[in-house]
């Protein structure tokens, strides 16, 4: 009798706890929005004719299949996911393209068997895409907008333009138009009378 209890227990073990040390693979990956990841899991001999398979959820007995192969080394993809298994190595691949913040979740790597499926959690992180600041500048009644910038050859030489035509402002067109206006009313000034009588020719 005890010896059939000891044989039966490592059966019943595999059987009520998800995951053997037959299957192994990262606890963890992250990758970045709208790019790409990649989960490698490795298997035991014995397991290369198996399905290997890719499910998302962290509840074991509620998982739904994401891709799965036919047993053999062909790639198989559905919508962003590929799986291929390789036998010779003993691991299989998984690839989740075009990522979404939203594929954030615990997934498994697994191999179809009679009874209970072999499986390895992993959880998946997507972190938000690198964002390119865009210089805006505000006016008096708070609307927005884009502040225009001048094409790279020429930011260059606005600096030096601008100051230039600063040096003729001050020192060129500003004493001239004072000079001018000098001028005009100098000419206009109000001539004074004198008062006094005309000199006689000698």
């Amino acid at each position: 009798m005890g010896g059939r209890t000891t044989c039966l227990l490592p059966a019943l073990f595999l059987l009520v706890i998800p995951g053997s040390s037959a299957i192994s693979g990262p606890r963890a990956v992250r990758g970045v929005e709208q790019g790409s990841l990649t989960v490698r899991c490795r298997y035991d001999p014995g397991y290369e004719r198996h399905m290997k398979w890719w499910c998302r959820g962290a509840a074991w007995n509620n998982c739904p299949f994401i891709v799965k192969t036919t047993g053999s080394e062909k790639e198989v993809k559905k919508d962003r996911m590929s799986i291929r298994d390789n036998q010779k190595d003993r691991s299989f691949t998984i690839t989740m393209e075009e990522l979404r913040l939203d594929d954030t979740d615990t997934y498994w790597c697994g191999i179809e068997r009679t009874g209970t499926d072999l499986g390895n959690p992993v959880e998946v992180t997507i972190d938000p895409a690198p964002t390119v600041l865009i210089s805006t500048l505000a006016t008096s009644n708070g609307n927005m907008f884009t502040a225009p910038v001048a094409p790279e050859e020429n930011q260059g030489q606005l600096p030096l333009l601008g100051s230039v035509h600063f040096l003729l402002l001050v020192f060129l067109k500003v004493p001239l138009l004072l000079g001018m206006l000098g001028a005009v009313l100098w000419v206009n000034r109000p001539l004074r009378s004198s008062g006094g009588k005309p000199q006689k020719n000698q």
